[in-house]
């Protein structure tokens, strides 16, 4: 797919995926910033696939990345609010500063996109792990999988999670 290709796909289906967007959110600027990083995510698989890149179904493919955009939305949105209740309850001595909040709240986001990028299986072991505390063994039984998978995928979720402290 060329860039004039992308083009004419942009013309003929950008409305039409608004609109769709705007039917799941309710705004229509938040509609609008989707259905643009929904083109820009499907510009950035044209240059990875070079030429190669072919939509039979463009509408079925713009709905499918949409959709993940408006999962991540609203994923987003529930870990802000959480955040947001979270701050409300805490005591006026341990208040954070307006400053430690944005900080905090950038952390979460970065974290959340990380979680989010790991492969769904060392993002689910990683979870049983820390969050809910359960050995290899019990997640290798869970999951179906070895208990070598299960420190396969930690030792991913862990270097993953080396490089984000490296970036803080």
């Amino acid at each position: 797919m060329n860039n004039d290709r992308l083009g004419l796909l942009y013309a003929e289906h950008n409305g039409w995926l608004k609109g769709w967007l705007y039917r799941r959110l309710g705004c229509t600027s938040q509609a609008a910033d989707l259905a643009q990083d929904t083109f820009v995510r499907l510009l950035q698989a044209q240059r990875k696939a070079g030429e190669n890149l072919s939509l039979q179904r463009p509408r079925a493919y713009l709905a499918t990345v949409g959709r993940r955009l408006v999962y991540d939305h609203f994923r987003r949105q529930s870990l802000e609010q959480t955040y947001l209740e979270m701050l409300a309850l805490m005591p006026e001595g341990l208040a954070l500063s307006p400053q430690e909040q944005w900080q905090m709240h950038e952390t979460l986001l970065a974290l959340d996109a990380l979680l989010d990028s790991l492969k769904p299986m060392a993002r689910t072991v990683f979870l049983l792990s820390q969050l809910e505390g359960r050995n290899y063994a019990q997640i290798a039984r869970q999951q179906g999988i070895s208990e070598r998978t299960v420190k396969r995928h930690m030792a991913l979720a862990f270097e993953a999670i080396i490089l984000f402290e490296g970036q803080l």
